[in-house]
């Protein structure tokens, strides 16, 4: 038989199941997953071990899509649960319901700068930390924990609205166009390299909420092809302008006076 019929995996680092081609039969390889090459060199995207970390509804449908594109999340961190409504009762956040729904370990410390939660960050032994609108402050350790660092999910195109409120932001300075962008986090403020981009018009009837929604859609399956790139080896990393620098400051009470 030649080598020619036999699909020959390479395995990586990474865990997580991939699939091999022997015989003309596909076959789940579990203990590891990389990149496998078959008759033709066709390359099969890699399933990474992924620690997810967000909160808002912003970022329930890229973690949604993760899952079902079959990556394994090892963990999601998301902000802890808050007292809400009349009762005052301990409400989770969007994206720890949905984890909850999916089956998925949750984790929601109130800062992640202690020793002991950065041990039990690293122990998760993840591929790559994919951040969406998480809320809080990633130390160095923790952007140093997994084994592609982290990637975040920004709602604006950078480096303009860099910050907490991007959306809003844009449609109180009557941008006409936005975005959302796939970055590699530093230990600065929004400040890392690009990676994939989605540009979308902002229209006169637009409001923070369907812009919200729009983008939030946009970024889910950005994110995917994101960490396919990355698995793959053959992402193109693009360093923000120095030019055009804003910040998308946390909306205040003066940001709900109409003039």
């Amino acid at each position: 038989m030649s080598m020619a019929m036999i699909g020959i995996c390479l395995p990586t680092f990474v865990m997580g199941p991939t699939m091999v081609l022997i015989f003309g039969i596909w076959l789940e390889w579990l203990p590891v997953s990389g990149w496998g090459y078959i008759p033709g060199d066709k390359v099969l995207p890699a399933l990474m071990r992924i620690t997810f970390m967000g909160t808002p509804d912003f970022a329930v449908p890229a973690l949604s899509e993760l899952v079902a594109n079959g990556h394994d999340v090892a963990a999601v961190y998301t902000q802890p649960p808050r007292r809400a409504g009349r009762g005052k009762t301990l409400r989770p956040t969007p994206v720890h319901a949905a984890a909850d729904r999916l089956g998925l370990q949750v984790r929601h410390p109130a800062s992640l700068k202690s020793d002991e939660e950065k041990t039990a960050f690293a122990e998760l032994g993840a591929d790559l930390a994919v951040v969406v609108a998480y809320g809080l402050i990633l130390p160095k350790a923790i952007l140093a924990a997994p084994r592609l660092s982290c990637m975040n999910l920004h709602a604006s195109l950078l480096p303009r609205w860099r910050g907490a409120a991007p959306i809003q932001r844009a449609i109180m300075a009557g941008d006409t166009e936005t975005g959302v962008q796939a970055m590699m986090m530093e230990a600065g403020l929004d400040t890392g390299p690009v990676l994939l981009t989605a540009k979308t018009d902002i229209s006169s009837d637009d409001t923070a909420s369907s812009l919200h929604d729009r983008l939030s859609a946009l970024g889910a399956g950005m994110v995917v092809e994101a960490v396919d790139l990355l698995g793959s080896g053959s992402a193109k990393l693009e360093t923000q302008s120095e030019d055009g620098i804003t910040y998308a400051h946390k909306l205040g009470a003066e940001d709900r006076q109409i003039d």
